[in-house]
């Protein structure tokens, strides 16, 4: 059983930045990496951007490529999720899950946490 916990999450004006984080509190073997994903109201979950543990090897949709950075305490086991030049269209909550491998996160497999809401004001 993988536990995390998100925070970071709030109202911020469109152009602004919010740093997300997620804390591993238990852990698994094989958890080898760790995503973000968001759902904004009435839309599926879509990926955001991923990372592994061991080399901090990263990869991002083309939709935050620039703006958005994920990055990760290996000591902490914490990943963060850095955004920038937030827009209206980022309002959503973000869930950040761990498990194998980045390509298995990105098919929705693993270990979720509660999410946290990001609302961007135009």
């Amino acid at each position: 059983q993988v536990n995390m916990i998100e925070s970071g999450g709030g109202l911020v004006e469109a152009g602004g930045s919010l740093r997300l984080s997620c804390a591993e509190t238990k852990r698994t073997f094989g958890s080898a990496a760790m995503a973000w994903f968001r759902q904004a109201p009435g839309k599926g979950r879509e990926y955001v951007a991923g990372f592994r543990w061991r080399d901090g090897g990263t990869d991002y949709a083309d939709t935050v490529k620039g703006r958005f950075t994920i990055s990760r305490d290996n000591a902490k086991r914490t990943g963060f999720l850095q955004m920038s030049s937030l827009n209206p269209e980022d309002t959503a909550v973000y869930y950040c899950v761990t498990g194998t491998t980045i390509p298995t996160l990105k098919a929705g497999r693993g270990s979720w946490g509660q999410g946290t809401q990001v609302t961007v004001s135009s």
